[in-house]
């Protein structure tokens, strides 16, 4: 029936959610539908809105709705400064910790040769042009004084040979490269670690 195509489609629409298997997917899709059809359409509305509109930025490459994100286009950030993240949940969580106020770097993912992930999947050459720019008349002004580059990956193994990769390739660029310090638990994810421990990271790092 076409109901169950749909009902079938709506599923596993949800379960491309991280995290969502089946059996969740399932319960999502039958609350919406049974208890909450104007959060339904709510939902499906700002999904199409979302993916209509945001788009990367262009200094680094988070996800907004300008070609230039807030942060980037902020007067008052630290320009000498610049942290690498993995993803805008990341730079997000340190925001919140209010302990930063240089620019950041998203690389939207991490080294993984396994699932064919590499260098050029995250966009490193950006970020080694972004610090060191080729063609210096081509690039805007706020990317041409990073003196610091903070490598803020998540401690994981990938995050780990993604941080040793970068801090190999910005060798000789004339930056002072540091890495998160160790309060921030190994194996976790900064999106999930509490705010102290990451702003205590931030000030102790090396």
């Amino acid at each position: 029936m076409a109901e169950g195509k749909a009902l079938d489609a709506l599923m596993q629409a949800l379960r491309r959610l991280p995290g969502v298997g089946q059996k969740s997917a399932a319960r999502m899709a039958f609350h919406l539908l049974q208890h909450d059809r104007p959060g339904a359409l709510q939902l499906a509305r700002a999904l199409e809105s979302a993916a209509e509109r945001v788009q990367h930025c262009a200094c680094c490459n988070t996800l907004t709705e300008q070609h230039i994100c807030a942060t980037c286009q902020d007067p008052k950030r630290d320009r000498s400064k610049l942290c690498v993240v993995e993803t805008p949940a990341d730079l997000a969580a340190m925001e919140r910790t209010q302990a930063y106020q240089g620019l950041y770097f998203v690389l939207m993912g991490k080294l993984s040769p396994l699932d064919g992930i590499g260098p050029q999947e995250i966009g490193l050459q950006r970020l080694f042009d972004r610090v060191a720019p080729r063609d210096a008349d081509s690039v805007l002004e706020t990317e041409r004084q990073v003196q610091e580059v903070i490598l803020a990956t998540n401690f994981t193994a990938e995050g780990e040979a993604t941080a040793h990769v970068i801090a190999q390739g910005l060798k000789g660029l004339g930056v002072q490269v540091t890495r998160l310090a160790r309060g921030v638990p190994v194996g976790s994810e900064l999106e999930y670690v509490d705010l102290g421990t990451i702003a205590h990271a931030l000030v102790d790092r090396r």
